[in-house]
C-alpha cells in the first residue's frame, strides 16, 4: 500500500468527492483507510448509567484506498505516488512535481 498514516489525501469518488483530509488509520489487510472528517456515519450509543440519555455520535468509517489520491505538497492537487532511490534508501515521491512526501 502506497499510503501511510499522516498523509494528506483528496477523495476522488463517492459522496465526499473533492474533500481533503489526513489519514488517521490504515487497515492494510482490508485495503481500507480512515480519513478524519470524511465518510462520517451516525452511531447510536446506549445510555451507560441509569438516568443518562442515549446519544448519536458521528464516527468516521473506513473507505477503500482506491477512492482517494495523495495531495501534491506543492500544488495541492491529486497525484500518483512513485518511488526514487536516494542514497541507500527508497523514498516516496509525487509524480506531478517529483517532490518527496
Amino acid at each position: 500500500m502506497k499510503l501511510k498514516k499522516g498523509d494528506n489525501v483528496i477523495v476522488i469518488t463517492g459522496k465526499d468527492k473533492g474533500k481533503k483530509g489526513k489519514i488517521v488509520t490504515v487497515l492494510v489487510e482490508k485495503n481500507r483507510i480512515i480519513v478524519e472528517g470524511i465518510n462520517m456515519m451516525k452511531k447510536h450509543q446506549r445510555p451507560r448509567k441509569s438516568g443518562e440519555k442515549g446519544s448519536k455520535i458521528d464516527k468516521a468509517m473506513p473507505m477503500h484506498v482506491s477512492n482517494v489520491m495523495i495531495a501534491d505538497p506543492k500544488t495541492g492537487l491529486p497525484t500518483r505516488v512513485g518511488k526514487k532511490k536516494v542514497g541507500d534508501k527508497m523514498v516516496r515521491i509525487t509524480k506531478k512535481s517529483s517532490q518527496e512526501i
